[in-house]
């Protein structure tokens, strides 16, 4: 069952910067603060052009394959099942813990603000906590169109705190804070070690990919809204740090865990403290609410490949909400709740960032392999520089985190293998490096079950309802000629095919086609021709399309052709004759139509570049 798409850019903007604001900015700042001293900003801005430059692909591939899950859905079809499970069992755990951090950070200030210390003999805070995981477990059975309009209201009220704190510190700010600019620092700190430090606080990005199924007209809003949203956030981030370290001390701001609230304090005394504590919660609160309609996603994802049990995958008729899903990550984040949290956060901003290697990878895989059906509505920009530059500064930031930490991830990673053998194995499923593996070694790997599933995606991401054409194309025979031929040849070759599907005879076919070429040429381009011919007779249709490898010549000036779409149709089927003329006048004169006919592996590849054309479509 398809999830309905309700979320618009405006959502799409609340819930990746809602899931990006959080303890990041609300503690982590004295932390990093310790480490590079004022040049802290400078960390937390080059974290976020990672993060954006990071997210390029990502955002390339999404537009290509919006589907519940995510980064999951795309690296199962770019890499296959065993990768696709890895990655979808530690990107769900990851924005498990994230989320419990946040609920655990929401409910140590909601105790701290109201005194309490226990409940009924439970420590207040935990308990607190609970409770606000039911409240927005139960939220997001409701639909992700109310989760996303609660996200909105939050962040609006969020970003008005913020840029309230910023402008009313400003004048206090005094610039002798700032210097050094640059503490003295060991050997594995600086800038851009603490860029990786502060990475986290960018780390609700990716995920939020998880409901780009979810998005109306993903081809605009995805892009839209997941570029705008972490270039606000860092310029948001930048300027909250600057008014931070110009008004406080420096030794007090290195061991604050609350430095912003502690910031408001100076400058706006005890109501700066609470609006400052409130935006905090707010924060938790936009993290908590969206890293559940995140995570819920994976597992039915996973379950949609039969890479997990069914009862993941089940939708609920009255909210079109993965109710189970929901439901099993709501209990995941109550048991995290109990645990150690600072190692395993860390080990989940680990995962987040081995998923934009492997997403910064997966486009190279996808544009390599030539696959015909990948479509993406936006391109990541300077292929393949962009993609290699990720994927050396992420790599860094991961061995950065240090060895404990990259031994759990390795551990989580062999107990989601163990998981696939046990569960998964036994699914078969295509993916794009098979196709990338047989261009390499020139041998048949693969079968048309990728492109076949990759059209569906991109109907389903446009809305396209198909027409008659579409029909046409799906029926057409499709011929491909290795060697250079003439245009007589080639019209005596096509007719012998041609006749057994009408009741001409071959000679009267040739006849037919000559003339009509000798009245005027079919070649519309040097590239392109489209010889059309009247047939007599009634409720006569035929598209016959053939691909010379090595050029027909048509004419002096058009002795390359490539493309030739041979046409019969009977008097009463004119109308439709003249559209079908048109429509692949539309796509062949497309700028990248010569470059992906040339590359098609084979017949099926063809029929797929066509029906995918850009065209006006006849409903």
């Amino acid at each position: 069952m398809e999830l309905k798409k309700s979320l618009s850019v405006v959502d799409l903007f609340c819930l990746t910067s809602g899931a990006m604001i959080s303890s990041g900015i609300f503690i982590l700042p004295g932390m990093a603060f310790s480490h590079v001293g004022p040049a802290v900003i400078l960390s937390y801005i080059l974290a976020g052009v990672f993060g954006l430059v990071g997210i390029l692909s990502v955002i390339e591939i999404i537009t290509a394959m919006p589907k519940a899950g995510g980064d999951y859905y795309f690296i199962t079809r770019t890499l296959g099942p065993l990768a696709g499970t890895v990655s979808g069992l530690l990107s769900w755990l990851a924005v498990v813990l994230k989320t419990s951090f946040a609920i655990f950070g929401m409910g140590e200030v909601i105790c701290m603000l109201a005194g309490w210390d226990s409940f009924m003999g439970i420590d207040a805070v935990f308990t607190c906590s609970v409770l606000i995981t039911i409240i927005f477990t139960v939220l997001n059975f409701f639909g992700v169109k109310e989760a996303a309009f609660f996200q909105i209201v939050l962040v609006v009220f969020l970003f008005i705190i913020m840029a309230g704190f910023v402008a009313v510190g400003l004048p206090s700010v005094g610039l002798s804070k700032f210097e050094p600019f640059v503490f003295k620092t060991g050997a594995n700190e600086g800038i851009l070690w603490t860029a990786g430090f502060v990475f986290i606080s960018f780390g609700g990005l990716l995920k939020i990919t998880s409901v780009s199924e979810e998005v109306k007209n993903p081809k605009r809003n995805i892009p839209a809204g997941l570029i705008l949203s972490i270039i606000v956030v860092t310029v948001i981030y930048g300027f909250m740090l600057f008014v931070t370290i110009g008004v406080m001390d420096p030794e007090k701001l290195k061991g604050s865990m609350t430095p912003i609230a502690d910031a408001a304090t100076v400058f706006f005394g005890t109501p700066g403290f609470w609006a400052i504590s409130i935006a905090a919660m707010l924060a938790f609160i936009t993290t908590a609410n969206a890293g559940i309609m995140a995570a819920s996603r994976y597992p039915m994802a996973l379950s949609r490949d039969e890479l997990a049990p069914a009862v993941l995958g089940g939708v609920s008729k009255k909210f079109d909400t993965p109710i189970v899903a929901i439901i099993i990550t709501g209990i995941l984040i109550i048991i995290s709740l109990s645990m150690r949290l600072e190692m395993l956060v860390k080990t989940a901003s680990t995962v987040i960032l081995l998923s934009y290697i492997i997403s910064n990878l997966c486009v190279i895989i996808l544009r390599e392999s030539k696959i015909v059906t990948y479509h993406p509505s936006f391109t990541a920009p300077f292929y393949p520089f962009t993609q290699i530059v990720s994927v050396v500064v992420f790599l860094y930031l991961i061995i950065s985190m240090g060895r404990e930490t990259i031994l759990i991830s390795l551990g989580l990673i062999g107990l989601s293998v163990v998981f696939y053998y046990i569960y998964g194995r036994k699914v078969n499923t295509e993916y794009a490096l098979l196709h990338l593996l047989e261009r390499i070694t020139n041998r048949k790997l693969t079968s048309n079950n990728l492109e076949k599933e990759l059209i569906e995606v991109i109907h389903q991401r446009d809305n396209i309802v198909k027409d008659e054409f579409d029909h046409i194309i799906e029926k057409a025979s499709f011929y491909d000629i290795e060697k250079s031929i003439s245009r007589n040849d080639l019209f005596k070759d096509i007719s012998e095919k041609f006749s057994q599907d009408i009741a001409l005879k071959p000679e009267e076919l040739y006849r037919l086609l000559t003339e009509r070429e000798e009245d005027s040429s079919t070649a519309i381009s040097p590239f392109v021709a489209i010889p059309h011919i009247i047939a007599e007779g009634s409720g006569i249709f035929k598209i016959l399309v053939v691909r010379c490898r090595n050029g027909a010549c048509f004419s002096e000036t058009n002795n390359d052709v490539k493309a030739i779409f041979f046409i019969i149709g009977s008097r009463d089927t004119r109308n439709f004759h003249l559209k079908t003329l048109g429509s692949i006048a539309q796509i062949t004169y497309d700028s990248h139509f010569e470059r992906r006919w040339e590359e098609a592996k084979n017949e099926d590849d063809l029929r797929t570049l066509l029906l995918l054309g850009a065209r006006k479509r006849h409903n």
